[in-house]
């Protein structure tokens, strides 16, 4: 479902979302069926109150401005219930452009993509 205007209102969102906390997105990619995103936040935020935000926010707005996702997901559930967290600490630059470019093409925003 993420294709087209969709997902470009929903990149939107997530940066939108993401500046109201002060979370800094250093990386991204929304994919045909899921999000990737590489982010740098306060350390007073933890991983499930940032998803909580993105997800809840994300979903109602775009339940609100594309009424046909409405009828796709009757139950109001956009996103799937879990979500993949991990820190990188461990991991180089390289590592994570490495991971996120098998995701997306480059286009003119190298920072939060829109796969083709």
């Amino acid at each position: 479902m993420l294709y087209g205007d969709v997902a470009l209102r929903l990149r939107e969102l997530v940066r939108q979302t993401c500046g109201m906390f002060e979370i800094e997105i250093i990386r991204g990619v929304v994919s045909k069926d899921h999000v990737h995103i590489l982010v740098s936040a306060p350390p007073t935020m933890s991983p499930s109150e940032i998803m909580r935000r993105i997800k809840g926010r994300s979903s109602s707005k775009l339940f609100e401005e594309f009424p046909h996702l409405k009828k796709r997901y009757w139950g109001r559930h956009f996103w799937a219930r879990g979500y993949f967290c991990v820190t990188a600490g461990e991991l180089t630059k390289e590592m994570i452009d490495e991971y996120l470019s098998h995701h997306f093409e480059e286009k003119d925003n190298p920072n939060f993509e829109i796969a083709p």
